[in-house]
Parts: C-alpha cells; sequence; structure tokens
C-alpha cells in the first residue's frame, strides 16, 4: 500500500484549476520530487497534503486513510519551507524541540532527541547558539532536524534549498539523499531547480497547469522526456516538428536517424546536443558557429543552419570552433526522442 495517495484531486481558485484531477502515489521511505514552472500547481499539491488547503475534488490518503477533515496537527506529516520559519527569540535546540513539545514529550526525551538530531545534521553541540548567529546553511539544517524531531511518516519540502548559494545547495542534497536514506523518511519535495530535484528524488514528477505532464525516475525523465514541454523544461532546444517514418524523421533540418521502434507520424523530434555532432562543412547539414558557452567540462555551441531554427551542439574544450567557423553537422540516433506531439 502507498504511504501517500492521491486521487482526483482538483483545487480551484476562481476558473482556473490549480491541482486538476491529479492522481499521484507515494511509497513508504520513497522521494518523490514535483518540479515545474511558476503557476504549475506543484506548492498546492504540497498545501493539499499538509491540510493547509481544501480541496474541491478527489481525495488525499495516508497509509490508506481518507485526510477530509484531519487537522493539519493530526495527519503526521513535517513540513519544511523555503524561509525556514525559525523562532528567532527560540535557540537552536528551542526551536528543534518545538514539535517535540507540541507531542508531549518530556523533558528527558527532548533532550535526547535534540542532541541526536543536532548530531545527524551535522550541528553537534549548537542547542544554545542564537539563531541570528546562524549561516543559511545552518538554519536550513536546523529547520531540518525540527522537522524530523517528532519523526513524521511523511516529510514534506517547500523550496528547502531555494535560498542558498549554488556551491552550498549541491553540497547539501547530497547530504540530505544520504542523510533521508539512513533514516527510511518518505520525502515529497517541491522545488524548481531540476538539478536539485534529479540530484535527490528516487521518482521526479514534472507538472504543467495544475496536471502531471510526467513522472518517472530521474534517469527516464531525463533521457525520455515525454514531451516538447518536458523536453524545453529541462533546458532542451533542439526541438522541431517531424514526420517520422522507418528508422527516420523528415525535419527541417532533412533527414534525422531515430531509435529503432520510436512511435511513426506526425510528431516532434528532441537531438540532445550530444547528439549533433560536428563534422567538415562538407559533410552534412550546412551550419554557421554563432556563439560558445562555456559550461565546465564542456563547450555549448550554437550552429545557425541555413533553414530552419538553431541548434545546439555539445563539444569538448579542445574540439569548440570558433566563431563564425564554417561546420557540418551529422545527428546521433541514440541521443534521439520522437515526443508526443500532443505536448
Amino acid at each position: 500500500m502507498a504511504l501517500l495517495r492521491l486521487e482526483g484531486v482538483t483545487v480551484r481558485f476562481g476558473a482556473r484549476a490549480a491541482l486538476d484531477s491529479v492522481d499521484l502515489e507515494i511509497a513508504e521511505h520513497e522521494i518523490v520530487c514535483v518540479l515545474g514552472p511558476s503557476g504549475s500547481g506543484k506548492s498546492t499539491l504540497l498545501r493539499i497534503v499538509a491540510g493547509l488547503q481544501a480541496a474541491d475534488a478527489g481525495r488525499v490518503l495516508l497509509a490508506g486513510a481518507d485526510q477530509a477533515g484531519v487537522p493539519v496537527h493530526r495527519r503526521g506529516v513535517g513540513l519544511m519551507f523555503q524561509d525556514h520559519q525559525l523562532f528567532p527569540q527560540r535557540d537552536v535546540g528551542g526551536n528543534v524541540a518545538f514539535g517535540l513539545r507540541m507531542h508531549g514529550s518530556g523533558r528527558t526525551e527532548q533532550a535526547r532527541r535534540v542532541d541526536e538530531l543536532l548530531e545527524l545534521v551535522g550541528l553537534p553541540a549548537a542547542q544554545r547558539r542564537a539563531v541570528a548567529s546562524l549561516s543559511g546553511g545552518e538554519q536550513q539544517r536546523v529547520a531540518l532536524a525540527r522537522a524530523l524531531a517528532p519523526e513524521p511518516r511523511l516529510l514534506m519540502l517547500d523550496e528547502p534549498l531555494g535560498q542558498l548559494d549554488r556551491g552550498l545547495r549541491e553540497r547539501l542534497v547530497v547530504e540530505l539523499r544520504g542523510l533521508f536514506g539512513r533514516l527510511g523518511t518518505t520525502v515529497l519535495a517541491v522545488t524548481h531547480d531540476q538539478g536539485e530535484a534529479f540530484a535527490l528524488a528516487d521518482r521526479v514528477v514534472v507538472m504543467r497547469d495544475g496536471r502531471i505532464a510526467q513522472a518517472g525516475t530521474p534517469l527516464e525523465v531525463w533521457e525520455r522526456p515525454a514531451s516538447e514541454f518536458v523536453a524545453r523544461f529541462l533546458g532542451f532546444d533542439n526541438v522541431v516538428a517531424a514526420t517520422v517514418c522507418g528508422g527516420a524523421a523528415d525535419t527541417v533540418w532533412g533527414k534525422i536517424p531515430v531509435p529503432e521502434g520510436s512511435p511513426q507520424g506526425e510528431r516532434k523530434v528532441l537531438v540532445r546536443p550530444a547528439g549533433v555532432r560536428l563534422a567538415d562543412a562538407s559533410d552534412g547539414l550546412p551550419c554557421t558557429v554563432e556563439g560558445r558557452t562555456f559550461r565546465g567540462n564542456h563547450v555549448a555551441v550554437q550552429l545557425r543552419p541555413c533553414d530552419g531554427p538553431r541548434l545546439e551542439a555539445e563539444c569538448s574544450l579542445r574540439d569548440a570552433p570558433e566563431e563564425g567557423a564554417q561546420v557540418g553537422v551529422v545527428f546521433a540516433a541514440a541521443d534521439v526522442v520522437v515526443l508526443d506531439p500532443a505536448g
């Protein structure tokens, strides 16, 4: 049985559906990250599960029990917000112990649990520190310890690392995944940062206009986006209309090979930058190099063909051509994805 199940959940704000008949299941000990642009419904989904927002239709079930009418404090869920919402008048220990006091834990149990959790999140002996003295990363750790203290059956994170700099986010997301794995915590997180979601999650859910556009493991969603919307949301721009017949797609860029078994007919085709192979100017699709962007371990090369939209290729640092160079382009079928035309 799923720990969390949403059945046809709908939330309307006036004429707009923030959630439109959403079905979702999360298994015990699973980490699920919900991604999507602003207004896609991801934060509303979190509020529905927490009990902070009432559904206009559908059901939310935790461990098989319908949560209709169950108040927030009786759902057994933990919620951590982007701004942490720590109590400035309480020290670190007082913040972490807050939920334990609300659940009636004794002083000895509170002290033991606070010590245990601060050790777990990498802040040992910080009980008496003032909240104002903490860095952003330390505040995030205290907020996490506070959310974990009552041992919630489901932990929900709302943009948990959104206020931190990129380097700190990248370090903490690895720590969080390891921590949740050791604790066996079931997690539902929402974020706009796809890198954060793909590093943290067992399963990724991409939302669009209150509906689930695609769900799958990070590898499944990254390698096989279901639609043009998902592909572009993930940062892939090499998408064109195509007619797929057999092992090739007829496009404005010419014939592009597609993987065996690809859907046929009128479609959209995504070519990953790694599948845009540069060749001699006399081979393949003639293009002009319009720009180069350094991406750390590779260079993104912007190409302008004679016809059709611009292409992006991925090159090693040594092999990137100069701006203004004339090159040819050939396509690798392994990096071509035939998309759902409706998306």
